[in-house]
């Protein structure tokens, strides 16, 4: 096996299902959060997950190796229509809302086209945004892991250990087993509660979606007013973890098959899930940490990873046993991912020679840092939109 296995490659079946697998268990986390805080289904986040992933690879072509799940943008919204509310049309609506604006600004790009973001976003603003993208979920990282520090520290040394020293095929899928093992070592110390899976199984197949008008999208004027501006956000992010996936797969997805398709395989996805009742949809930086760690940049291993989110979200044991892993474990496996995408970053910056001794770029990097980082709310999204700002008002140095 190559060191790197390139986007267009495929494994054999007995190895690309733990390699699916693998991003699952990155993913799961986030997505069943969401729709916890916001008072969604989580088997409903899940299905839409798996739907939305294959809907975005069918639209990008399979070049652009993402995982969707549930968007975080959105939490303050769905909240205030679901749990204040009561008004679960609405949510959707909203939620259907953000899928036409992803249309909208895909004919718009798809007519005017996409060669302005290389100009706009010059490798001194994407190597800093892809850092803060990691850095900035380090704190969640360290937060799940704070369960238990003593789990979460042997999950971490085990994907390490398994990153570096591992030979074949074991190698590449040191989050698997990470989780694996610590999973084993949380049950031994009696951390795991397995009693919900117990339950679970006297009732094996759920169909998870509701169907009837309350469920339904319907256009709510203070929805739309209250969604469409965060739409801005999950594209810059979106925007942002393309930046991270070229950087990782050695391509250039913001080219080919080019952003605007990125916002139309997303946009669709959303769409598609407000009619299911879940949750809009954004790419996924935890899994572009599974690329990193892995150098296995195959889509195909996304489609096997979708179709599994899909039957887990149908089969309630298989649910249960996922959502007994314990936090901590979680968190162990987290704090590498998230650290690979800040790593990433300043190896983009590297590569590209960017010269710090011009005050120019020094600013830049210094804003969309301390902006990234130190911003809660949307802090990567205003960063982003600080350094694209920076690049293009600020002169450029003259020569000595």
């Amino acid at each position: 096996m190559s060191s790197e296995v390139q986007i267009h490659e495929r494994l054999s079946l007995a190895k690309t299902i733990p390699l699916g697998l693998q991003h699952v268990f990155a993913m799961f986390g986030a997505t069943v959060l969401v729709p916890f805080l916001t008072g969604l289904n989580p088997a409903v986040a899940l299905l839409c997950s798996g739907i939305g992933t294959i809907v975005f690879l069918l639209f990008t072509g399979s070049r652009v190796p993402a995982y969707l799940g549930s968007s975080f943008a959105y939490i303050g919204a769905l909240t205030y229509f679901i749990q204040d509310q009561k008004d679960m049309a609405s949510a959707m609506g909203g939620a259907l809302t953000i899928g036409i604006i992803y249309l909208v600004v895909f004919a718009l790009m798809a007519v005017f086209g996409t060669a302005w973001i290389q100009k706009i976003v010059p490798p001194i603003v994407a190597g800093p945004v892809v850092s803060i993208i990691g850095l900035s979920l380090t704190p969640t990282a360290a937060s799940m892991a704070s369960e238990n520090w003593t789990i979460a520290i042997i999950t971490l040394a085990v994907a390490v250990i398994f990153s570096i020293f591992a030979r074949g095929f074991l190698k590449i899928i040191p989050i698997l087993m990470a989780v694996i093992i610590g999973y084993a070592v949380a049950f031994a110390m009696g951390v795991v509660h397995y009693q919900p899976i117990v339950d679970a199984c006297q009732n094996f197949f759920v169909f998870p979606v509701s169907f009837g008008a309350e469920y339904l999208p319907s256009f709510n004027k203070a929805a739309i007013l209250m969604f469409a501006p965060l739409a801005l956000v999950t594209m810059i992010e979106d925007l942002g973890h393309m930046i991270v996936l070229g950087n990782i797969t050695h391509s250039d997805p913001l080219t080919k098959p080019g952003f605007h398709r990125v916002l139309l395989g997303n946009g669709v996805a959303t769409g598609i899930g407000s009619f299911l009742g879940g949750p809009p949809l954004t790419t996924y930086g935890e899994n572009l940490g599974v690329l990193a760690v892995t150098r296995v940049y195959s889509s195909f291993n996304l489609w096997v990873a979708a179709i599994i989110a899909i039957i887990l979200s149908l089969i309630h044991p298989l649910q249960a046993a996922i959502m007994s892993i314990p936090t901590a474990v979680m968190g162990g496996v987290s704090i590498l991912l998230f650290g690979m995408i800040g790593a990433a970053g300043l190896r983009n910056l590297v590569e590209a020679k960017v010269d710090f001794s011009k005050s120019k770029n020094l600013i830049i990097a210094s804003v969309i840092f301390a902006v990234g980082i130190g911003v809660s709310n949307h802090g990567v999204a205003w960063a982003t939109i600080a350094g694209i700002a920076l690049n293009l008002i600020l002169p450029e140095p003259k020569e000595d």
